[in-house]
């Protein structure tokens, strides 16, 4: 999904302020260097396997027309229909599924393409999940601990909190969040939770801030990394891009760009690492003098370094402060 946002400190009232306003549309982060990197063409077909809004994909029908594709996939209900009216005024230009990214090879195979000219991920939440409240995303915003793109999912948040045992949160907040209060946050959650059930996203946050002491002023809500891991554990985020990376590659054409935008460390270190291994090639030891492996580099890296959001988009777009964009191109057979 779209511009992952963590709320924190630095924008609290901004914030608020956009999640009050219901004329606040989605930006697309880092839309330019996206476009120029996956670089569309007439008659290309391409895959956004994170439509969200839709935004990217305008953009990449735009410089593809008058014929090229784009399939988006989004796993999430209500975005692909907010997609379909979007995409609408490129008729049969756009196709969109309902699916994860990482079930690509079928959707293709049904559609009746054997691979693309260039694939897109925009990974992390939105700004219209965060903004509605049921769908349980935003700490800041009363709601129901569901944490569900897929609302077809059987587990949701609430599920794992009021469930789950003591040393298996601590794992999840630990491992997902990067939180080195896990422990203490674990136990204050089965605490609570034996007392009544933890039923709702503010009740949740007051559990885990209770953890931190009130001073001194932090740079980001105690809760975050809390909700952050709670998300990816709810809907297997890492396992979807660990499994789906590899297969993209595999779905591209010779010549075919493959760009993801990750919006925390666990998810960059995934794509940079399957990239570095598409692109080395050889696995052979360094003393063997020949090579035995025969493997052969798969794609060329487009970025040494991710590309982040310059000083305008930050102005524009704050969300856009923790994107990394990182881009390949498959290498021909």
């Amino acid at each position: 999904m779209n511009n992952q946002l963590r709320e924190n400190d630095g924008g609290t009232r901004a914030l608020n302020a956009k999640l009050a306003d219901p004329k606040v549309e989605h930006i697309p982060v880092l839309l330019q260097e996206v476009v120029d990197l996956i670089a569309p063409r007439p008659g290309g077909v391409y895959v956004d396997g994170t439509l969200g809004a839709g935004g990217h994909a305008v953009e990449i029908l735009k410089r593809s027309a008058p014929s090229g594709i784009v399939i988006g996939l989004d796993q999430d209900r209500e975005a692909v229909e907010r997609a379909k009216d979007a995409l609408s005024i490129f008729g049969k230009r756009a196709i969109i599924r309902q699916a994860n990214y990482r079930d690509m090879p079928a959707i293709l195979a049904g559609l009746g393409y054997r691979c693309v000219d260039g694939v897109l991920l925009d990974l992390g939440i939105s700004w219209f999940h965060i903004k509605i409240p049921e769908r349980g995303f935003s700490f800041q915003l009363e709601g129901p601990l569901d944490m569900r793109m897929d609302t077809s999912r059987p587990q949701t948040a609430g599920d794992l909190v009021n469930n789950l045992s003591r040393d298996e949160l601590a794992s999840i907040i630990r491992e997902y969040g990067e939180e080195r209060r896990a422990g203490s946050i674990a136990n204050a959650i089965v605490r609570a939770r034996a007392r009544r059930i933890i039923s709702s996203t503010v009740q949740l946050a007051e559990i885990i801030s209770s953890v931190f002491p009130p001073y001194p002023p932090r740079r980001i809500h105690p809760a975050t990394l809390t909700f952050q891991a709670l998300r990816i554990a709810v809907n297997d985020e890492l396992g979807a891009l660990r499994e789906g990376v590899d297969k993209i590659i595999s779905l591209l054409k010779p010549g075919g760009r493959f760009a993801v935008i990750s919006f925390h460390s666990l998810e960059d270190r995934i794509v940079k690492q399957a990239f570095a291994v598409s692109a080395k090639g050889c696995t052979c030891p360094p003393k063997l003098p020949v090579c035995s492996c025969g493997k052969k580099p798969v794609v060329k890296l487009l970025t040494s370094r991710p590309v982040s959001a310059g000083p305008d988009e930050l102005a524009r777009n704050p969300a856009s402060r923790s994107a990394k964009l990182r881009a390949a191109e498959k290498l021909p057979c």
